[in-house]
C-alpha cells in the first residue's frame, strides 16, 4: 500500500520486529496500552509504525513502540510499517527525535532523551534544538531539571508536579532544604506560582540566617581580640611589678571583665578559681 508520499507500507509480522535501542520511555501506562489496543481492534492502525530493515526476516523499530505493544496485547500478528532506509546512527537520531517530539513523554523522559542524543551524537544545544523544533533556551531549562535527584524525580512526578515545580526546585542548592520544600509544596498543594514565592520566602530567610551567624561570629572574634588584649596589658603590668588579676563572668547577656590591682606591692592578690583568670 502507497500512502501518498512516496513511502510504501508493508504487513510485517509482529514476531519479526526487535525493539529500539534508543527508547526514550522508561515506563508504559497498562491501561493506556489496553485502551489503545481495543482502539485498534475496533479500528485498527491508522498510523503506521517506522522500522528499518536488517535482514530477510528481521526489522528494528525505530518509531512506535506504543503500537507495536498494543498490536500484540490485542492478538494481531502483523502491523503496517514504513521501512526507511538509513543507517544506524540515522536510525537511533531518527528514534530519537520522534520519541522527543511526542507529548506523551514526561518531562524527566524527555530532558533524558535529550541529552542522550547530544552526548551520543555530539550535538550542540542549537542543533539538537533544530531537530527538535525548539528554541535553545527550551533545550537548556529542559536538561537543568536532571540535576534532581532520583528520589525527588519520582516524587514530582507521583503528585504531578510540573516541570515549572521542578525548575522552581532548583533554585535551592542545599538537597536537605530542597527536599523539606518539595515535601512541603505536596503537602500544601501549592501551585507553581505559589511554590516560587514559598521558595523565596524560604532562600530570603536562610539569607537572612546567614548574614546573623556571619554577624555573630564577627562579635565573637572581636571580644577575643579585647581578651587578649586586656590579658597582654595585665601581663605587661605584671612584668612591671605591679601585682594584677582579671575576672571574667559570663551570662546570656553579658561578659564582664573585671581588673584588680593592689594598692601595694604588699597586698596579694587572691584569684577566684571559679573564674578565668590572666
Amino acid at each position: 500500500m502507497n500512502i501518498g508520499n512516496g513511502k510504501r507500507v508493508y504487513e510485517i509480522p509482529i514476531v519479526q520486529i526487535r525493539p529500539c535501542r534508543m527508547q526514550s520511555r522508561k515506563s508504559f501506562s497498562h491501561e493506556k496500552l489496553r485502551e489503545l489496543a481495543l482502539s485498534i481492534k475496533q479500528n485498527g492502525i491508522i498510523q503506521p509504525i517506522t522500522v528499518r530493515k536488517l535482514s530477510s526476516l528481521e526489522y528494528e523499530l525505530i518509531s512506535g513502540e506504543r503500537r507495536l505493544r498494543a498490536a500484540a496485547m490485542c492478538g494481531n500478528r502483523k502491523i503496517p510499517c514504513i521501512v526507511l532506509d538509513c543507517s544506524d546512527r540515522q536510525a537511533e537520531i531518527y528514534s530519537l527525535v520522534e520519541n522527543l517530539q511526542r507529548c506523551d513523554l514526561n518531562f524527566f523522559e524527555e530532558a533524558e532523551g535529550i541529552q542522550r542524543l547530544m552526548t551520543q551524537y555530539a550535538l550542540t544545544k542549537t542543533d539538537t534544538a533544530k531537530r527538535l523544533g525548539k528554541r535553545q533556551s527550551t533545550i537548556s531549562n529542559k536538561l537543568r531539571i536532571l540535576k534532581l535527584s532520583d528520589e525527588e524525580k519520582e516524587i514530582i512526578l507521583k503528585y504531578n508536579l510540573t516541570e515549572r515545580h521542578a525548575r522552581a526546585l532548583l533554585k535551592i542548592d542545599d538537597p536537605v532544604l530542597r527536599r523539606m520544600v518539595l515535601s512541603e509544596v505536596i503537602e500544601e498543594g501549592m501551585n507553581v506560582s505559589g511554590t516560587e514565592k514559598y521558595i523565596d520566602e524560604v532562600l530570603s530567610q536562610k539569607s537572612e540566617d546567614r548574614q546573623k551567624s556571619q554577624k555573630k561570629k564577627l562579635v565573637i572574634k572581636d571580644i577575643k581580640i579585647f581578651e587578649n588584649t586586656i590579658n597582654k596589658a595585665v601581663n605587661t603590668m605584671r612584668s612591671s611589678g605591679i601585682n594584677a588579676v582579671t575576672k571574667q563572668t559570663e551570662t546570656n547577656e553579658f561578659i564582664e571583665f573585671t581588673v584588680r590591682i593592689a594598692k601595694s606591692g604588699n597586698n596579694p592578690i587572691t584569684e577566684d578559681k571559679n573564674n578565668k583568670t590572666a
